[in-house]
């Protein structure tokens, strides 16, 4: 994948313009992903979601999907992702991975530090977060 630019996250808005008491000018913008999706919901609301996650060493997530995609963004520590069907992923502070939706998979800590993850998702209203996969499901 081609390396954003703050030029291109911010497609030449004043966005990133900001003043201080000694008017300094431009936010420090540090892209850390781009990607294009075309699997977020279709329908005429959508909800935005901010979750904190601490995953403790040895912490693992149960066996799920997502609806939605869900963007993982690790503060601290490695988390690991198992999507099914691929290898492993380890992903850590200051890196950001997008889970796909319909994906069977299972996170988890394997270190010796906790994995702090921030996850952003837009969803239908109310959805859950995850559906969890049963042992029986294909």
């Amino acid at each position: 994948m081609e390396k954003a630019t703050v030029e291109t996250m911010i497609a030449a808005l004043d966005i990133g313009v900001t003043r201080t008491a000694k008017d300094q000018g431009m936010a420090k913008l540090t892209p850390l992903h781009r990607e294009v999706l075309d699997t977020l919901p279709q329908g005429s609301r959508q909800e935005v979601r901010v979750l904190h996650a601490v995953l403790q060493p040895g912490d693992v997530t149960p066996h799920h999907s997502h609806r939605f995609p869900v963007t993982v963004y690790v503060t601290e520590g490695v988390f690991t992702l198992r999507l099914d069907g691929r290898e492993p992923l380890s992903i850590g502070a200051g890196q950001v991975f997008v889970e796909p939706p319909h994906v069977k998979m299972v996170g988890s800590n394997e270190g010796d530090v906790p994995a702090v993850t921030i996850l952003f998702y837009v969803c239908d209203p109310d959805a859950p977060f995850a559906d969890p996969v049963h042992p029986n499901d294909s």
